[in-house]
C-alpha cells in the first residue's frame, strides 16, 4: 500500500524530527497566532465523489469511521508541528499530475502509491500519515471545495479545538477554512461513512485538479 512512498515521506519527517526541538518556539508562536473561530456549518447529507466510493471498496480502513474518537483534535505544539511537517513533507514528495495526464482516467482517489498524485491523493496521504502518527481520523475529513479558477478540487479539513484548519497541496500554508477562498460544498461526515454538504451551490462531479 505504497510502502515505497510512505517510508520515503516518515524518514524525511524523522530526519526533519531532530528540528523540532529547536523550533518549538517558533511553532509554538505560530500555533498562538491561529485564531479560535467556529468551523463551517454542516447543512444537511450530501452524495460523496463517485471516486470516493471506489476508493472506499480498496482501502476500506480510510473510510471508517470510529466514533471513539474525538471528535476534534486538541492542538497542543507538539500535534502543530506533526501537522506543519506532515503537510510540507508530503507537498514536497508527491509529484503533481492530474489522474487523466497520470492515469488515463477522469478521478481516482488513491495514496500516491508511485509517488504521483493529484489533489486529493496529497490529502488521503497526508491523512493516512497523521492518522498514523497518532491523530483522530474521524476529526480529518476529506472536503470539496470550488477553487480560484471555479474547478473542483479536494482539501483536508482538520477540526480542531481552534476551529477548522484546512491543508492543501496547493500551498504549505495551513488557513483557516473561510481564509482559503474557496466555496466549501461539502465534507465527509464525522459520524457515519457518508458526506455533508457544507452549504455551497455547485457540486463539481470530479476533483481532477493538480
Amino acid at each position: 500500500m505504497g510502502a515505497g512512498l510512505i517510508r520515503t515521506v516518515r524518514g524525511m519527517m524523522a530526519g526533519a524530527a531532530a528540528l523540532l526541538g529547536l523550533a518549538a518556539t517558533a511553532q509554538a508562536q505560530t500555533l498562538a497566532s491561529l485564531p479560535s473561530e467556529a468551523g463551517a456549518r454542516v447543512q444537511g447529507e450530501a452524495r460523496p465523489i463517485a471516486a470516493w466510493v471506489t476508493f472506499c471498496q480498496s482501502y476500506a480502513a480510510e473510510c471508517a469511521v470510529d466514533r471513539s474518537e474525538p471528535a476534534r483534535i486538541s492542538l497542543t505544539p507538539s500535534t502543530w508541528a506533526t501537522i506543519v511537517s506532515v503537510n510540507r513533507r508530503v507537498n514536497k514528495a508527491v509529484e503533481p499530475m492530474t489522474d487523466q495526464e497520470h492515469l488515463h482516467v477522469a478521478d481516482r482517489w488513491d495514496l500516491a502509491e508511485d509517488g504521483i498524485g493529484d489533489c486529493e491523493d496529497f490529502q488521503l496521504l497526508k491523512r493516512h500519515l497523521l492518522a498514523e502518527a497518532g491523530l483522530p481520523r474521524r476529526a480529518m475529513r476529506m472536503t470539496v471545495v470550488i477553487d480560484e479558477k471555479g474547478e473542483g478540487h479536494a482539501v483536508l479539513t482538520l477540526i480542531t479545538d481552534r476551529g477548522d484548519l484546512v491543508l492543501d497541496n496547493k500551498t504549505s500554508a495551513i488557513l483557516p477554512w473561510h481564509k482559503t477562498g474557496y466555496v466549501f460544498i461539502k465534507r465527509e461526515s464525522q459520524d457515519a461513512v457518508a458526506w455533508v454538504s457544507l452549504g455551497g451551490v455547485t457540486s463539481p462531479v470530479t476533483t481532477a485538479n493538480r
